[in-house]
């Protein structure tokens, strides 16, 4: 399966040419920043979790690899509630919530699993995710809330069936899913020759076996990630309100150097995990009894296929698998409409509910489950 020139199809971003067009953020605006500090925000650090007996135990029995292991960065804070992101196939998950950390980081502490990029194995993630939310339960007293994005949300959810039937069940204290991507069929309805998303129409001939890549196709379909790229853009003046020149900079090129530097490699295992992940089903029962937040964005067709078949679970019956769920459509009234997991670019439209869910946690008003 030929995936790498569909990864390269992201470095045509046309980022570079919006960044002269931003003012510089005012003093005001600057204060009322959603980044964490006001000022030289930190950069998350690398994390030694103390507890890793899963994923040790997996890589002893070469059922996974170590280069296919996540990277753990964390940025402390005293709160009560921590989170756990879980990004989607790009960008990582410490560019994905850059402007979400003030409202995170407020709650509590931060960790960012940052996927390889040379390798990707859903049994490695999942154990790693189980050592660290023992560790913040038993080492800290303190379980956390999973935020998880897109394609991380796929993970999650089966992160979570896998967990169920548990006997030392993990501890939560909430979920937050932002337009989850949990099958192939999301994105590529089963036996549709044409798909009906520009995102399906990209990425079929990489996910078709056999398929071949010639230069036309990837020229076509670089083409279409600039017009979903830029799609989102047009949300400039709401990123130079809250973004410096500096930061912007900062921000594309770790986005893009992120998507330069996942090798083929790490691209058909990241893709082949998304192949293996099963389509919601009711009948094996809820999936976490925690608070949960869903969130769908306004204009999810350039990316989901018109019957996803997680969307239409979660948007109409959400309380099947997550007895507290809630799920909300996020809308912007003010400008461009509000596209897939676009926590970059239309963060103003998502943080009011986010920041909401948080403070019910920090509260006590969301009732936990036993």
């Amino acid at each position: 399966m030929a995936v790498m020139p569909w990864l390269s199809l992201f470095s045509s971003f046309p980022l570079t040419a919006q960044i002269g067009r931003f003012a510089s953020p005012g003093p005001f605006r600057t204060f009322l920043r959603t980044t964490g500090y006001k000022l030289r925000p930190p950069r998350p650090v690398p994390f030694g979790p103390a507890i890793r007996h899963r994923q040790e135990a997996l890589l002893a029995s070469r059922a996974a690899a170590p280069h296919q292991r996540a990277a753990l960065l964390h940025e402390a804070r005293p709160g009560p509630v921590p989170t756990i992101v879980l990004g989607g196939f790009v960008p990582d998950a410490t560019e994905a919530v850059f402007l979400l950390r003030g409202t995170l980081l407020h709650a509590g502490s931060l960790y960012c699993f940052n996927y390889s990029r040379r390798g990707f194995s859903t049994d490695l993630l999942c154990a790693q995710l189980s050592d660290l939310v023992d560790e913040l339960n038993l080492l800290h007293g303190r379980p956390p809330v999973i935020f998880a994005i897109s394609f991380g949300a796929g993970l999650l959810m089966e992160w979570l069936r896998r967990t169920r039937g548990a006997r030392n069940q993990p501890g939560l204290r909430g979920l937050v899913l932002v337009s989850p991507v949990a099958c192939v069929a999301d994105l590529l309805p089963a036996g549709a020759t044409k798909p009906g998303t520009l995102l399906g129409r990209a990425l079929k001939p990489y996910i078709e076996t056999g398929a071949t890549v010639d230069p036309q196709l990837v020229e076509k379909s670089r083409t279409i990630f600039q017009k979903m790229f830029e799609a989102g853009a047009q949300n400039k003046e709401a990123l130079g309100a809250i973004l410096s020149r500096v930061e912007l900079a900062h921000l594309r090129s770790a986005v893009l150097g992120t998507i330069r530097g996942i090798d083929f490699q790490g691209a058909c295992e990241r893709i082949q995990s998304l192949r293996q992940l099963a389509i919601p089903t009711a009948d094996a029962g809820p999936l976490a009894g925690v608070p949960t937040l869903i969130l769908y964005a306004e204009k999810e067709s350039a990316v989901l296929a018109e019957r996803s078949p997680t969307r239409c679970a979660l948007e109409n019956t959400p309380r099947v698998w997550f007895p507290q769920g809630e799920c909300r459509l996020i809308t912007n009234r003010r400008g461009s409409p509000v596209q897939h997991a676009s926590l970059i670019f239309h963060c103003s439209d998502f943080q009011p509910p986010i920041a909401a869910f948080y403070r019910r946690l920090k509260s006590g008003k969301a009732r936990q489950a036993a």
